[in-house]
C-alpha cells in the first residue's frame, strides 16, 4: 500500500485529525503532541499538494498578508516563531492545535531554510511516485 503523492498524504492526514482529536472509537483520542505533529505533516502536504487542496494556503495566505500589511517588514520566520509561541504557552484544545498547526508548518515552510524541508521532502517524494 502506498499514498503516491502529498494530495493522498494531505487526505489521509486531515482524516485522521478529524476523526482521531475527538476518538470515542476503539482507539483513545489523540493527545496534544501527536496531535501538533501530525498536523504539521498534514500542513506541509497540503502546501506541496496543491490543486484542490490550494484553498488551505490560500485562506492562511490572505491572512499572512493582513499581518504584513498592517505591520510591514514583518518576516514569515517570525510570523511562524510566533505562532510557534502561541501554540506552545497558550493553553489549547487537541482540536486548536490541530489547526493552528497546519497553519503553523504551512508559514513555517513558506519562511524557507531548515523549516521548509519537510514540506519539501512530501513535494519530492509526490513528484518521485507519481
Amino acid at each position: 500500500m502506498s499514498l503516491g503523492n502529498p494530495m493522498s498524504v494531505a487526505v489521509v492526514l486531515t482524516a485522521l485529525l478529524i476523526f482521531g482529536i475527538p476518538g470515542g472509537g476503539q482507539l483513545r483520542p489523540l493527545g496534544w503532541w501527536p496531535t501538533l505533529i501530525l498536523s504539521m505533516v498534514a500542513g506541509s502536504a497540503y502546501k506541496a499538494a496543491g490543486g484542490p487542496f490550494q484553498f488551505i494556503p490560500d485562506l492562511i495566505g490572505s491572512g499572512l498578508s493582513t499581518v504584513t500589511k498592517v505591520l510591514p517588514g514583518v518576516t514569515m520566520a517570525a510570523i511562524a516563531l510566533s505562532l510557534a509561541i502561541f501554540i506552545l504557552f497558550k493553553k489549547l484544545t487537541t482540536k486548536q492545535v490541530g489547526y493552528l498547526g497546519i497553519a503553523f508548518w504551512y508559514v513555517a515552510a513558506g519562511a524557507g531554510g531548515s523549516w521548509s524541508y519537510l514540506s519539501d521532502s512530501i513535494a519530492s517524494l509526490g513528484a518521485n511516485l507519481a
